[in-house]
């Protein structure tokens, strides 16, 4: 039976719930702020002209570009599985304080590593932060699961993960601006992000919690009515195998996994491509570059909460089951960016102010995903939600990696450069194909019901334990 909301069992003013959800929200931001100041920060680094004789540059790198861009993938592949399992075995709060503060650390470290091994000490430090921010998001997954009433989930994760966007729309020009600075310079954007991660780390330590039992400062009421919102829970699912053969085979986990991968194509092909965009198609410096870049993230920002907002509404007030909330917030998510990029295709490059809207267009309104399928894993196992979100991001991360070096794969076979408007309608066109493939994936095959096999008295019950688990 498909999950209803929890009744109200207390007054919905601030608690200790919200707080983690802030402290899940400024996660988001800093780990992304960090990644992504490096999208705009290459652009200075490999620059010719730098605002200042002082600031190192190294334009003889600026072939390596997109492998440099790539590398955090390389390490962020390698850590998402493991880190949901970890989380949900050990509790996340110790994963995730290490895993941002080394990642922060490595921020601080990339200008050094720069100047002392080239371009193969930025790829390094870019692996290594990789590597760590792989535990981040499966750790938040498995917090939310733990401090989100069902009829909450949809706007708590997109207000947590609001952050993403948002550290997006900081670092871009942020970054740009401390770029262009004569007196400051591309690496201070670096000691930035990475001393604001440090302190993140901190005051996570000292206030976060793996769960409502563990927190010291949560009152009773509030206890009861977060545990009284979620689905029952099993205490020997926590020490229980991860049922691989059963996931593998779940339709609807498929739907997720499918979804994912198409929304990370087209989301990373924007983000790490935006700024080349601006710079050689709409002829904006660099300062201006990183604002306007930052604009469409900002709308992301914004709407990922309004549509947490309405799809709990939805739900709360019995409009649409769980599930049809779930498919029409991931189809606006889907198919409103596709039919942006292929009219980004078609516009007229000089027509600066229709291109910036459509790009705002393509990108804000997947902020839906947050209230689609990125909230369906903990709909179809609150128990192993960490796991299925690090399953789902390892494999939809190759084609994160794969999107600005696909941007060189048509540049080398079709012979086009980065001034070409022709390059850009190819790669444009393609995350649109993409996008409306994948929605209708979600519409016909996804699920709002908890599914069996994250119960492990169910499958104890019913002697198929041993048949869906691999030991």
């Amino acid at each position: 039976m498909e999950k209803t909301a929890a009744p109200d069992q207390q007054d919905r003013s601030f608690g200790v719930r919200h707080l983690q959800y802030i402290l899940y929200f400024t996660a988001a931001f800093f780990g992304y702020a960090i990644r992504i100041s490096f999208n705009v920060g290459i652009i200075a680094m490999i620059s010719e002209d730098p605002p200042n004789e002082h600031i190192p540059t190294y334009p003889e790198w600026i072939s390596k570009k997109n492998v440099m861009l790539s590398a955090f993938f390389w390490g962020y592949l390698a850590t998402q599985i493991i880190a949901g399992r970890l989380a949900e075995n050990y509790g996340p709060k110790w994963f995730l304080a290490t895993a941002f503060f080394l990642s922060s650390i490595f921020s601080i470290l990339l200008p050094g590593f720069s100047a002392w091994f080239g371009y193969q000490g930025v790829i390094a430090c870019r692996v290594i932060q990789g590597l760590t921010q792989g535990f981040i998001f499966p750790c938040l997954h498995n917090l939310l699961g733990k401090w989100c009433p069902v009829s909450d989930r949809a706007k708590a994760c997109g207000f947590s993960y609001a952050g993403v966007p948002l550290g997006t729309v900081a670092a871009m020009p942020i970054t740009g601006l401390i770029s262009n600075s004569k007196s400051l310079g591309w690496p201070v954007a670096y000691y930035l992000f990475g001393a604001l991660g440090i302190f993140w780390s901190v005051i996570w330590l000292i206030v976060g919690s793996d769960c409502p039992s563990k927190n010291r400062f949560i009152s009773d009421a509030e206890r009861n009515y977060i545990t009284s919102g979620l689905e029952p829970q099993d205490s020997k699912s926590s020490k229980a195998p991860t049922p691989w053969i059963a996931i593998f085979t779940s339709v609807p986990f498929w739907a997720i996994l499918i979804n994912d991968c198409g929304l990370s194509w087209g989301y990373w092909t924007l983000l790490t491509e935006i700024p080349s965009f601006m710079q050689n198609i709409l002829n904006f410096d660099i300062a201006s570059n990183s604002l306007l870049s930052a604009l469409p993230y900002a709308v992301f920002w914004l709407l990922s909460m309004l549509m947490g907002l309405a799809a709990d509404y939805l739900i709360l007030k019995k409009l649409t089951s769980l599930i049809t909330s779930r498919r029409i917030f991931n189809s606006i998510a889907m198919f409103i960016p596709a039919l942006a990029l292929i009219f980004l295709s078609l516009v007229n490059s000089t027509d600066n102010i229709l291109t910036i809207t459509l790009l705002v267009v393509a990108v804000g309104c997947a902020a839906g995903t947050f209230s689609g399928y990125m909230v369906n894993h903990i709909d179809l196992s609150p128990n192993y939600a960490g796991t299925l979100l690090g399953m789902c991001n390892t494999v939809s991360n190759v084609f994160s990696l794969l999107a600005p070096l696909f941007l060189d794969a048509v540049i080398h076979t079709a012979g086009y450069q980065e001034t070409n408007k022709e390059l850009w309608t190819i790669v444009f066109c393609t995350s649109a194909g993409i996008y409306v493939i994948v929605g209708f994936v979600f519409i016909f095959f996804s699920s709002g019901d908890t599914q069996p096999w994250n119960s492990y008295s169910y499958q104890e019950k019913n002697g198929i334990y041993k048949k869906l688990c691999l030991s």
